[in-house]
């Protein structure tokens, strides 16, 4: 069912799709679902990979966000919070309950969170994830044995959501196929076609791994590239504006040692007024993010010395483990799509995060902004408003509570293999048939031999980079281990694949180069 060979099987030119969409992120991958599931002929197309970009990057958090309601924004902290709940009932093998702790050291900073966090709970409504409550000293210090306690008065605990966010997207890429959608990775679109009243309708789009062209044709065409929706924006009209102003937000992955609890911390305020979260993610500990504007864009975004340096700065001025450079096992950043501001000089925590439809002449429908935690009503929001058009007939949204591919409720998470969920199984299958897919892939990791094979046979994964950074993240947990085991993935998907020792060599380069820059030099 997900071989990409049959996948490719189904585009018959001659097909008129209901829709087709451009990106296979978190948004276009939504928006894919919300339309087959409401019965329309639906085909995304993503070059590279799934949640290659920014939906890969993120901090790992399903959150309402806490420093919205500091601003004002009910709206779309009442709506993350209630897509939250959502999230962990339709993906529970992949959405977990994280409780966080708001170390403070003064006694106004203790009241003032505790109070303003009753909010957030209120916001919340029946899909809690459980009651904020303030701890004392003794709580907070033996709760974050890392914390620094010189001045510390004590703690708020609140909860939101954590996840593993390029798994999601290929369980939402896997849940699409199973309801009929064709979904392709490593598939460029290259232009827009349109009638003769200049409505798109359809794309030209290029198959990447054997360069063949397709010319498609579609009642709708959806733009969810995120910082890449420009790109396509000027392929329907050369004049047009820019509409992202990407912002960069880096990420620094450290040992466990430096958060050996159960606890995330979130630090409320730093030099630049924004928020630092330290998270538990994977039997590791995720710190960020920062804000940077950017002029660019590109597929590989590469974390600034000015970035890091924040980073290890205001981590260490709450840990009394100092953290520096040479414990990083990996580091990531990732381009957030903000709508371009109209005052240039406008700050990004400033920037709306809310999402934004914008429908061209030519009736291209273009989806931007928002988040992961909300991409399921970003979705719903697009799809309504392309019936509202009356270039779809009117079908309610089915996404409420689906079931996304491997859901299932756990609580024991000391087997890795929980986040495949429901696949669990076919894993174990894969190594009760060949017991040396049990095998480690290193000594430093937890992850199996079966789980490259599972990924290339079950997950739609066609390179090194598409398993070690997406499907296993080794990449993001632990870089350097990722080059070392690079040729013996190498091997297992030529394999797989049936591709030559050539096109082994080839992938082995390829990911090295990538790879290199998650090492912190």
């Amino acid at each position: 069912m997900f071989k990409r060979e049959t996948l490719v099987d189904q585009l018959d030119t001659t097909i008129n799709w209901d829709v087709i969409i451009i990106g296979g992120g978190a948004t276009g991958l939504g928006v894919a679902l919300d339309c087959i599931t409401r019965g329309y002929r639906t085909l995304l197309l993503e070059q590279v990979d799934f949640a290659k970009g920014t939906s890969s990057r993120s901090t790992k958090l399903v959150h309402g966000g806490v420093r919205y309601l500091a601003q004002g924004n009910i709206d779309l902290v009442r709506e993350a919070l209630y897509e939250r709940g959502l999230m962990l009932s339709n993906a529970s093998h992949l959405v977990r309950n994280q409780s966080f702790i708001i170390p403070n050291y003064s006694w106004w900073d203790n009241f003032f969170y505790a109070v303003g966090l009753k909010v957030y709970d209120f916001l919340s409504g029946k899909l809690s994830f459980g009651k904020s409550v303030r701890i004392k000293k003794n709580e907070t210090i033996s709760r974050l044995s890392t914390l620094k306690i010189d001045k510390l008065k004590g703690g708020v605990v609140y909860h939101d959501g954590q996840f593993d966010d390029s798994r999601l997207a290929v369980n939402i890429a896997q849940s699409c196929i199973e309801n009929g959608a064709t979904v392709l990775n490593h598939f460029k679109v290259k232009n827009l076609q349109k009638n003769k009243e200049g409505i798109v309708n359809g794309v030209v789009a290029i198959d990447t791994e054997s360069n063949k062209e397709y010319a498609l044709n579609s009642k709708v065409v959806i733009n969810a590239t995120g910082v890449f929706s420009d790109e396509v924006l000027q392929m329907d009209n050369v004049a047009a504006e820019n509409s992202i102003r990407p912002s960069q937000g880096i990420h620094l992955v450290f040992d466990k040692s430096f958060l050996p609890g159960n606890d995330a911390i979130m630090i409320p305020k730093t030099d630049d007024g924004r928020v630092l979260f330290l998270v538990p993610w994977h039997n590791r500990v995720v710190v960020g993010t920062t804000d940077t504007l950017l002029d660019s864009h590109s597929l590989e975004p590469k974390a600034l010395d000015k970035e890091i340096d924040f980073v290890l700065e205001t981590a260490n001025r709450y840990l009394n483990k100092r953290a520096d450079k040479n414990d990083v096992l990996s580091i990531y950043a990732g381009l957030r799509p903000l709508a371009a501001p109209k005052d240039k000089s406008e700050k990004t925590k400033e920037i709306s995060r809310s999402h934004k439809i914008i429908v061209s002449g030519s009736e291209l429908i273009t989806i931007t902004g928002g988040k992961w935690t909300t991409y399921r009503r970003m979705a719903q929001d697009t799809v309504n408003k392309i019936i509202e058009m009356k270039k779809l007939p009117k079908v309610d949204c089915k996404t409420r509570n689906l079931l996304i591919h491997g859901a299932k409720e756990t609580s024991d998470y000391t087997n890795h293999l929980y986040i495949y969920g429901t696949d669990q199984e076919g894993i174990k299958e894969l190594v009760n048939q060949d017991p040396e897919l049990g095998e480690k892939l290193h000594p430093r990791l937890e992850f199996i031999k079966a789980e490259v094979v599972w990924a290339v046979r079950h997950e739609m994964a066609r390179s090194i980079e598409d398993v070690l950074a997406r499907r296993v993240r080794v990449l993001f947990l632990d870089a350097k281990a990722a080059v070392e085991i690079a040729p013996m993935v190498g091997e297992l998907l030529r394999v797989e694949l049936n591709e030559t020792d050539d096109w082994k060599v080839e992938q082995i380069s390829n990911f090295i180069k990538i790879a290199n820059q998650y090492i912190l030099k």
